[in-house]
């Protein structure tokens, strides 16, 4: 039997009236506190060397173009520890190590990184994770652990990207409420993929979003050459369907039944300047993507060594489809 998406949240079958209060409340909840707060300033950093479209993944192209970027964030370093940052600093310098693979880096205005995690001149398979709220360059660690697990999991013949092209929101704050970061970040990521594609026009891509990152994607899913969009520990993504994507990729959606994003109103409230929240669960049958199960992990779980999301999202990537129960049924 194929799985089902988890249960409505109790909350979700409250009179409408009644969610549009609880939404508000937890919006303000998020929003107000953070409205006064000063966020730290951006650690200086040099513009990074400019790099040509990438026209051809050979692995030289690739070597070199790696190279390249080995040496600007080697540059970003110098000038964190001359401001004093050391946390940005030891980031760097650990980013900088002649074994990654970075097919883009600006440190500028709190930093951008682009990592490819696996043999990208020979993959037919190639995930590109889009991360959610909180994950910066200092907090990198966090993304690469789920590139490195999935990559391990998906095998020879596949490549994992973990795209940090936009300025994350952080996980409690006005901005992770609104589709703002996504609007400008949906133009960078349409651009990379589109790169992507004229580099490895044969390979199998796929999209795998999670958290806000899933706003990212369906502001950018219009036309966009994947096979795949997956959506995971999802708020919403500012559309009502997955028909409003006016995507040919399939829309898959998951999430764990531990997941406090399940807790979170799926709606919109249209304020005079500003609409906050997300809107459908993409989990719904509402929505209308393809359910995948998720097991019963919370919200950073998703790709953790091991897992059933692992294992499913591993299958999607591949082609295959998710198993009905998988390994962790």
């Amino acid at each position: 039997m194929a799985p089902s998406p988890p249960r409505s949240h109790p909350r979700r079958n409250l009179p409408r009236a009644v969610r549009t209060l609880l939404a508000s409340l937890v919006i303000a909840a998020v929003a107000v506190p953070m409205a006064g707060a000063a966020r730290p300033s951006a650690v200086p950093a040099p513009a990074p060397a400019t790099l040509a479209p990438l026209r051809d993944a050979t692995a030289a192209d690739l070597a070199d173009r790696y190279a390249v970027n080995r040496g600007s964030v080697l540059a970003a370093e110098r000038m964190a520890t001359r401001h004093g940052d050391g946390r940005r600093a030891a980031s760097l310098r650990a980013l900088a190590d002649p074994a990654r693979h970075l097919f883009s880096f600006d440190g500028r205005d709190g930093g951008r990184s682009v990592e490819v995690f696996g043999d990208l001149s020979r993959a037919r398979r190639i995930a590109v994770l889009v991360p959610g709220a909180g994950i910066s360059l200092d907090r990198y660690w966090r993304l690469r652990a789920g590139a490195v697990a999935l990559r391990r999991e998906l095998g020879e013949g596949s490549a994992v990207i973990g795209w940090l092209g936009y300025e994350t929101p952080d996980t409690v704050s006005g901005a992770s409420v609104t589709t703002g970061r996504a609007d400008g970040a949906a133009s960078e990521l349409r651009t990379f993929v589109a790169e992507l594609k004229r580099a490895e026009p044969t390979a199998r891509i796929s999209l795998l979003c999670h958290s806000y990152g899933s706003v990212v994607c369906a502001e950018a899913a219009r036309g966009l050459a994947v096979a795949d969009i997956v959506l995971y520990g999802s708020p919403g993504t500012g559309f009502d369907d997955a028909a409003a994507l006016h995507t040919p990729a399939t829309v898959w959606a998951g999430r764990g039944r531990d997941d406090w994003i399940a807790d979170v109103p799926h709606m919109r409230l249209r304020l005079p300047f500003v609409t906050l929240g997300f809107g459908t669960d993409p989990v719904s049958p509402e929505f209308g993507a393809r359910y995948f199960a998720a097991g019963g992990g919370g919200h950073s779980d998703y790709l953790k060594p091991g897992s059933l999301p692992l294992e499913n999202i591993a299958r999607i990537v591949s082609g295959r489809g998710p198993a009905e129960g998988g390994r962790h049924a």
